[in-house]
């Protein structure tokens, strides 16, 4: 810690506006608790002990502009502190970070693989087609992924660097935080000196003389102890304040720590996960298709073979069923036999009828002679 110096001088006060440089790969240190304590000399090494004996011997109650500017370096210090930490809060947006960080999330969750349903005709085509649209999916959504992680990158560096910022912070709050517990000692051994010997002394004078100078002054310095009690107090009250920015500054560093925190798990661990899981999901993917294009070609050679077998059933049995069977079918020949046996006796039967009905005839046409003759024999 750096060796603190009391002073009178109100202009003694240390720049800190300006932010200190850090070191980028600094880490954080352990949070430092700051206990409720009494405000006494328990406080002190015995180095700042002996220049609080030092500082106290130099106080001039009695001076107005001394007591008005005591301790005005430290406030000062305080009151720069306060408002750099202020802007450091006000110019930081972690807004950012968790959009980046949702951005992330939803391009993570937006990486879909949709089965298709494929017939054989058109298998191959469409299998090229699924895959081709996949990894079309998968290179927009890497190049996005790849966006968000430098953005998460540069605010992990910026976050780096205020986690870092806020170490030094907290160091030059404790800094001051001794410098007012020991202008405050100073202020009240002195002030208790003053009280016991000085005044106490004036006022002895005052009743001994009666006299309206020595009345005064012993009241004037009453008075200035009274101020100069009151300067004490609100240096109390800066000092309470420096003990409440020692929490805060940590608070404030331990938020930018998780949120670090967050951005490394997701660099380290989310991202590079997931692109592990879509080179899982590609590689299954196309396992997956070379499996269903065999399953298909393997039912079609199934169903081919199957066909073919059924035909070539019915094939050899007609061609069996063909080579067994006979030029003339037995049953065509009883057929013919049966016609032609019909035939011969319908002609026979017709022959008979036509030998009986020339018989008749021609004794039809010895009748008709017969009559004709004796017709004729008549006449003559």
């Amino acid at each position: 810690m750096t060796e603190v110096k009391l002073t009178l001088d109100p202009m003694a006060a240390e720049a800190v506006a300006e932010a200190p440089a850090v070191d980028v790969q600094a880490v954080a240190e352990e949070v430092k608790k700051v206990e409720p304590v009494q405000l006494n000399d328990d406080l002190l090494t015995e180095e700042e002990k002996k220049v609080v004996e030092d500082f106290a011997k130099t106080i001039d109650v009695s001076n107005v502009n001394q007591i008005l500017q005591y301790g005005a370096a430290a406030q000062k210090n305080i009151a720069s502190f306060s408002e750099n930490a202020l802007n450091n809060v006000r110019t930081k947006d972690l807004g950012t970070v968790g959009d980046a960080l949702s951005d992330l999330v939803v391009e993570l969750k937006g990486f879909k693989i949709e089965e298709e349903k494929k017939g054989f005709l058109g298998l191959f085509k469409k299998a090229g087609n699924h895959l081709a649209s996949l990894k079309a999916q998968y290179d927009k959504a890497e190049v996005n992924v790849d966006k968000i992680a430098e953005m998460l990158e540069n605010h992990q560096i910026t976050l780096l660097k205020d986690v870092a910022m806020f170490d030094q912070m907290y160091e030059l709050n404790l800094q001051y935080y001794k410098e007012l517990t020991m202008y405050i000692l100073a202020g009240k051994k002195r002030l208790e000196e003053v009280r016991a010997n000085d005044v106490e002394a004036l006022r002895k004078k005052a009743e001994e003389t009666g006299t309206p100078e020595d009345a005064q002054a012993y009241n004037d310095l009453v008075n200035m102890c009274e101020r100069f009690e009151k300067k004490l107090h609100d240096l109390e009250l800066s000092r309470a304040v420096s003990i409440q920015m020692g929490p805060q500054t940590r608070m404030l560093q331990n938020n930018d720590a998780l949120m670090i925190e967050k951005i490394q798990s997701s660099l380290v661990n989310t991202i590079p996960l997931w692109k592990s899981q879509m080179v899982l999901a590609l590689g299954l993917e196309n396992a997956r298709l070379a499996t269903e294009a065999q399953n298909s070609v393997t039912e079609m050679t199934n169903k081919l073979l199957k066909d073919n077998a059924d035909k070539l059933k019915m094939g050899t049995v007609e061609v069996a069923k063909a080579a067994e069977r006979g030029i003339i079918d037995i049953e065509t020949l009883q057929h013919t036999n049966q016609q032609l046996i019909s035939t011969l006796d319908e002609v026979i039967a017709i022959q008979n009828e036509g030998k009986q009905k020339r018989k008749d005839a021609e004794l039809e046409l010895a009748r008709i002679e017969g009559e004709l003759k004796a017709k004729l024999m008549e006449l003559r």
